[in-house]
């Protein structure tokens, strides 16, 4: 990611300024500057680079092919990331990238546990981009699969917010990205794996729960949901998150719950209220994962 720095002078920010009145005489730059939420003060110091931006998004709307592909990195477009109260760039692939990749054979390194086949097929193509509160979460899938590729490591995500704004999709979407790599995942709708596990005693219980212990990517989904107990939280969580925390293997989560707002679920049972055991649980996923909020509207309607 490239990042600019914030030492500017008197005369430099004048400069900056005209430059910046300039782009915006472009309604392209000015469209594109309007979908970032940050104050022009911050936006004229990158004039240069969001130009960069909307040059390479007009080459993907006039796109000559792939093969033709006239970005600096082909087949990918230079994007613009909102980062707190700054801005950082980086390359996210195209429709077409994404599209003319082998699609067919990389769906045996994927396991699902009762998730609908939109999720299954979920892609990065058919992910929605108008959306500027996703940029954080797209960042991230850069740097974890630029990461991951290298060392086979790195930090999943927690992943919260509103019910229907697409967060399964897009954590369905980097695994199937990776499975082309040939990495195995497993997409696992934890509610219903609970009640699986139960109704599996005495069969296949040990071989489902040590595949989810071991699978090199874990996303436990709609976690919060279930109906909490002391064997769901003690016995199922907590042993499966401790050993992927050992073995430093990425697991992401998606919830309706804030991690403060699973903590308080957790340390409810029918035993009573356990805030020890809730805050342990809490803290292996800090560890196991950076977090991220998503707020947008229902996508499912």
């Amino acid at each position: 990611m490239k990042k600019i720095g914030n030492l500017l002078n008197k005369e430099d920010i004048i400069k900056l300024k005209r430059y910046y009145g300039e782009a915006l005489s472009n309604p392209e730059f000015k469209k594109y500057v309007d979908n970032i939420d940050l104050n022009e003060d911050i936006l004229i110091k990158y004039t240069s680079s969001i130009e960069d931006c909307v040059k390479e998004l007009e080459n993907c709307n006039r796109c000559p092919g792939l093969k033709s592909c006239p970005n600096i990195l082909k087949g990918h477009i230079y994007t613009a990331f909102k980062d707190n109260n700054n801005l950082n760039f980086g390359y996210l692939p195209c429709n077409k990238f994404i599209k003319e990749e082998n699609i067919s054979a990389y769906k045996k390194n994927i396991t699902c546990f009762d998730l609908p086949k939109e999720i299954k097929d979920a892609s990065f193509g058919n992910a929605y981009r108008d959306d500027n509160k996703r940029l954080p979460i797209f960042k991230y899938f850069k740097e974890f699969m630029d990461n991951y590729l290298k060392n086979k490591t790195g930090k999943g995500l927690y992943l919260s917010g509103s019910f229907g704004s697409g967060k399964t999709y897009l954590i369905a979407a980097l695994f199937n990205d990776l499975a082309k790599r040939n990495i195995n995942s497993a997409l696992v709708y934890y509610p219903e794996l609970l009640r699986s596990l139960k109704s599996s005693f005495g069969s296949d219980y040990e071989d489902k729960f040590e595949f989810i212990k071991k699978v090199p990517l874990l996303l436990l989904d709609d976690i919060g949901a279930e109906n909490t107990t002391s064997w769901s939280r003690d016995e199922v969580l907590g042993p499966i998150l401790q050993y992927r925390m050992e073995e430093d293997l990425p697991t992401f989560f998606t919830s309706n719950l804030t991690l403060e707002e699973l903590e308080k679920a957790l340390s409810i049972t029918n035993s009573g209220i356990e805030k020890v055991k809730a805050k342990r649980i809490i803290e292996r996923i800090k560890q196991l994962t950076i977090s991220i909020e998503l707020i947008s509207k229902n996508r499912r309607n």
